[in-house]
């Protein structure tokens, strides 16, 4: 069974920092790209960061390119999202999902939902003003 499991969520201060973990087991790590979603109240989900988990190339959206950094921990089977600079416009259930990296990475649009066939829980991330 295929299981991704986020955490690291909380409580953050405008300015402030944090740190998302996802782990993975059940799949194939290094034939998998993991990405990040967020959805906000009332708005749509977006994808936020993807990694090829087998060279580790990143891809981000605008709205955090520059403030949040994605690694992956193979050993760990582990992807983490670092996000500074956290502004309220951030404060979102934010997800991680896995996908095939041929596909996801080689896609036009890597950070669309539709490129991810494994989604975790949520992780509730709050940036108070």
């Amino acid at each position: 069974e295929i299981q991704l499991q986020a955490s690291g969520g909380g409580l953050v201060q405008t300015g402030g920092s944090l740190r998302l973990s996802c782990v993975a087991s059940g799949l194939i790590f290094d034939e998998s790209a993991i990405g990040w979603f967020r959805q906000a109240p009332g708005k749509e989900r977006e994808g936020i960061a993807c990694i090829d988990n087998d060279d580790g190339y990143a891809y981000y959206a605008d709205s955090v390119k520059g403030r949040f950094t994605i690694s992956v921990d193979n050993a760990k089977k582990t992807v983490y999202l670092q996000m500074n600079s956290l502004k309220p416009e951030d404060t979102a259930v934010y997800y991680c999902a896995a996908g095939d990296r041929t596909i996801v990475i080689a896609s036009v649009t890597p950070l669309g939902e539709i490129m991810y066939d494994y989604w975790g829980q949520g992780t509730l991330v709050t940036v108070s003003s």
